[in-house]
């Protein structure tokens, strides 16, 4: 039987985390070849050059596609997603992959989605069926009427899926591959964890109570992200706690996040933050599973927060309507309400591991199911 070739496209550190143990399974998988092609902010040094760290993890680049057009504001994400489309369709041609994997609902994921269904190559989508705020609920539900494979991370995502008229034999309950990470993972970070990646600010102790901060522009609340960024910024200069703060992805408005952390950085000079662009997907694992209280408003405090117990603040709407477990409280912006959300976490400590989000073999499973689903380019309407 010869090898089904999987093309999956990594585009930014977010991608990275959450496909990690698919590709390792395909990898290792005797039916399958996998073929990686990294772009977008994957490959740029601002947030990380994760292609490098992909490297180093001992997956091969077969391709690059640069795609990103600077700016940091919706016409530069359209025109970026026009860029990808057009540098994917030449590698998809060079490489002509079996299967195509895109990665829930990052605007760079637009771009694989649409260069694969116009040269008709069948599309595997995982995370789909998932309601949150931004552009990315939009990209994701488009995503899913584009794909031909679908791998769902929860049950309620799953029917979701089904109830927008995907074929119910093609959509299957994975589990999220993040959760593959910590499931398997020793949680004890190394002493020098924070002094390996660099970043800015005054040296801090792993070991002593801190606090890690994740937030993301908001696409659709465009204009507001300094605004917003500042309230967070007093919640935690009133808690005056060791912080590790994490610099925000490319999405519209990221510059105005980026300025106001450097305003306050340069203005406040704070002895207890440190900023860092970027770390593994593992060592970022240890610090949210070791950390206080985890802020912001990345999925990674609901997703993997859920599965390690760690106490999370939601702040706004970025993520609104996604499933959570009881470690997350939502809040608005106001710093007030940030702040009195995270004394309550620390106050209350960590919670039980809740497995919503997956088990930790998701991996596994998509890569099985890969090897052995059948292809059928023509989509149709199933609504039940």
């Amino acid at each position: 039987m010869q090898q089904r070739k999987i093309c999956v496209v990594v585009n930014s550190r977010a991608n990275y985390g959450r496909i990690k143990s698919v590709l390792r399974a395909v990898q290792n998988h005797p039916d399958l070849e996998l073929k990686l092609i990294a772009g977008a902010s994957a490959l740029l040094w601002r947030f990380g050059n994760v292609a490098e760290q992909i490297r180093a993890d001992g997956f091969e680049v077969d391709a690059v596609v640069y795609s990103i057009v600077e700016g940091e504001n919706p016409t530069t994400m359209a025109k970026s997603t026009g860029m990808g489309i057009m540098e994917l369709a030449t590698q998809f041609e060079n490489i002509k992959p079996d299967i195509a994997i895109t990665v829930a609902d990052r605007f760079e994921t637009m771009a694989t989605a649409i260069a694969a269904s116009y040269m008709n190559i069948p599309l595997a989508h995982t995370q789909g069926g998932e309601v949150t705020g931004s552009i990315d609920e939009s990209v994701r539900h488009a995503i899913t009427k584009l794909a031909h494979i679908h791998f769902p991370a929860t049950a309620k995502a799953r029917e979701n899926v089904i109830r927008m008229g995907e074929d119910p034999a093609k959509v299957f309950l994975t589990g999220c591959p993040a959760i593959d990470i910590v499931a398997d993972l020793d949680l004890t970070p190394p002493d020098d964890l924070l002094v390996r990646y660099g970043g800015v600010g005054p040296g801090l102790d792993i070991h002593k109570p801190y606090l890690v901060v994740l937030q993301h522009p908001v696409t659709t609340e465009f204009g507001n992200g300094m605004v917003q960024i500042n309230e967070t910024l007093q919640a935690i200069k009133a808690l005056r706690m060791q912080t590790i703060w994490l610099w925000p992805n490319v999405d519209a408005g990221s510059d105005d996040i980026s300025k106001g952390l450097r305003m306050f950085r340069e203005n406040e000079k704070p002895d207890y933050v440190h900023f860092y662009r970027n770390f593994s997907v593992e060592h970022y694992a240890q610090l949210i599973g070791n950390c206080a209280c985890l802020i912001g408003n990345s999925s990674s405090g609901i997703r993997e927060g859920s599965f390690l117990g760690v106490p999370a603040v939601n702040i706004g709407t970025r993520q609104a309507s996604r499933e959570q477990a009881e470690n997350c409280i939502n809040t608005g912006y106001s710093h007030q309400e940030i702040e009195e959300a995270i004394r309550h976490h620390i106050q209350n400590g960590r919670y039980a591991s809740d497995t919503l989000y997956g088990d930790g073999k998701a991996g596994k499973r998509i890569a099985d199911i890969l090897a052995d689903v059948d292809i059928n380019i023509q989509k149709r309407l199933m609504y039940p």
